[in-house]
């Protein structure tokens, strides 16, 4: 008797377990993800539920990068494999509609509107793939992150919801600091320069002039008559900061630096900037919210507003 009333105890304890407990239950969903911003997202909207991993990480250019050996096992295990789109790993699109044809493989970026993407300025019919740049762009591709966690785990889908709406929460604290950050610029420094054409919907957002060195793809070639168009501009507009990127050589905008100089005109590497990497891992700055903190305040600081040195929330790690 005493046995029986024991397995009804246990019967009816697993039946009543919540949804929340029977998905902690189960082994993490192993998910590999290409960029640093898409891992992000899914630690923060997985929680404990997920175990991600970056393919790329701080420094790594995502439009020049191959899967190496070590990435295509980790794919192929994988539960879940997230990818940008947008022809942002443009080496990887073979791979990945192969890949696509086998496992798990969502593009995170390609369901997003057209009419809310910029147009490919070395590709017809292709798209900017910055859009991590904008935090209520990301907004869009958290969700999209959301769904593809949910569809491969159903049972966790209440968990995924309400972490999303948490992380959403927060990217619109961000995306507020930013605006009210770059509107203190003044009008006349409105300009930002910078190695190659990544911060495009950030211009967008928060009406800043933006100039790259070369095009949206690091690929593309900066010759010589676009650094000598580009000195002239900041001589005659008498632009005084210009930023280096954490993923792009700095020798393109050192000849600039240099071009300016011999014209007599001083012009300032105004901090280096977080464009298609984030951070280094284990920091603030190594997660999508302490990257765009970083660099909106270094950015901000550098073309004239006064903003907090230790960034939104003081966490930047070493301020400007």
């Amino acid at each position: 008797m005493i046995l029986r009333r024991t397995m009804l105890i246990a019967l009816v304890s697993a039946l009543t377990l919540p949804l929340a407990g029977r998905a902690m239950a189960e082994p993490p969903t192993k998910v590999v993800a290409t960029t640093g911003m898409i891992a992000d997202a899914a630690r923060q909207v997985g929680g404990d539920l997920v175990e991600v991993q970056a393919l790329m990480g701080p420094g790594v250019d995502p439009h020049s990068y191959r899967q190496t050996r070590t990435d295509i096992v980790a794919m192929t295990r994988a539960d879940l494999v997230l990818w940008h789109g947008l022809y942002l790993e443009a080496q990887m699109e073979d791979f990945f509609a192969d890949l696509t044809r086998k496992r798990n493989v969502v593009a995170v970026a390609d369901g997003l509107p057209q009419e809310l993407l910029r147009g490919h300025d070395d590709y017809e019919n292709k798209f900017d793939p910055h859009v991590w740049m904008s935090p209520d762009l990301w907004k869009l591709v958290v969700e999209q992150v959301q769904m593809a966690l949910t569809d491969t785990r159903p049972d966790a889908a209440d968990v995924f919801a309400a972490n999303a709406a948490a992380h959403l929460a927060e990217l619109d604290t961000l995306s507020a600091y930013a605006a009210e950050s770059m509107a203190a610029v003044p009008a006349d420094n409105r300009v930002l320069l910078t190695a190659h054409d990544a911060f495009g919907y950030f211009g967008d957002s928060y009406d800043v002039e933006v100039l790259g060195i070369q095009g949206i793809s690091t690929e593309s070639e900066a010759g010589l008559n676009r650094i000598s168009a580009l000195v002239d501009l900041l001589v005659e507009r008498e632009i005084t900061a210009v930023f280096v990127e954490s993923s792009v050589s700095d020798r393109n905008m050192r000849a600039l630096v240099e071009g300016a100089a011999a014209r007599g005109h001083e012009v300032l590497i105004g901090g280096e900037l977080f464009s298609d990497a984030m951070g280094p891992e284990g920091t603030y700055e190594g997660t999508y919210i302490g990257m765009i903190d970083h660099n909106v305040t270094v950015i901000a600081s550098a073309l004239g507003a006064n903003v907090p040195a230790q960034g939104m929330s003081g966490k930047l790690s070493a301020g400007f």
